[in-house]
């Protein structure tokens, strides 16, 4: 099944491609349930890559017991608190 998707970044441009073309209005109904169709099926290829990435890091991360994970959000709010020096 994963022989025909293509990596992160062009399946990421394709959906922002499909998302275009849908929005424009000028599909029939059959090529937009088409276009849907491909649309989640790349949405959910990104996602198997991501958990993938993910998986990876905590792995690098459990090798290293001085690195700790953090959720994003967290890190956003460190970065803001250097930054306002608080």
């Amino acid at each position: 099944m994963t022989h025909d998707l293509p990596t992160l970044e062009v399946s990421l441009n394709e959906i922002t491609q499909l998302i275009h073309t849908m929005e424009q209005g000028d599909l029939s109904l059959e090529q937009s349930l088409s276009q849907f169709e491909r649309g989640i099926t790349l949405i959910k290829h990104c996602q198997k890559i991501l958990s993938a990435a993910e998986q990876r890091v905590k792995i690098l991360l459990q090798n290293n017991p001085e690195a700790a994970l953090k959720d994003y959000q967290d890190i956003q709010g460190d970065e803001l608190h250097e930054s306002t020096g608080q």
